[in-house]
């Protein structure tokens, strides 16, 4: 069995729609990257990818299709998750990371 992937944006970046200066991050993308810091355990056996900001994602295309370059997303032999809420849930089953309090 593989392990999983877990694609995460660049947490520095800047948006050419925004003349390029301004630099942003991932607010989803922030959040597992916390996860992952408390629990290193947990996150040892993961594959973490940091990619790009700008679209087409190679990585993530060549691993999910072009119509999933949503970020983060979480993939696993036969499936994947790319809602925050879904990937978060996975990663709780998967990987034993406690669950998100509703």
């Amino acid at each position: 069995m593989s392990r999983d992937t877990l694609f995460l944006l660049d947490p520095d970046w800047a948006d050419p729609a925004y003349g390029g200066e301004r630099h942003f991050y991932c607010k989803e993308c922030m959040i597992v990257d916390g996860l992952l810091a408390t629990f290193p355990e947990r996150a040892a056996n993961i594959d973490v990818v940091r990619v790009a900001w700008p679209r087409p994602r190679a990585a993530v295309v060549e691993a999910i299709g072009e119509e999933n370059q949503n970020l983060p997303a979480l993939v696993w032999d036969g499936g994947f998750a790319n809602d925050i809420e879904a990937l978060l849930a996975a990663l709780a089953e998967r990987h034993g990371f406690p669950e998100r309090h509703p």
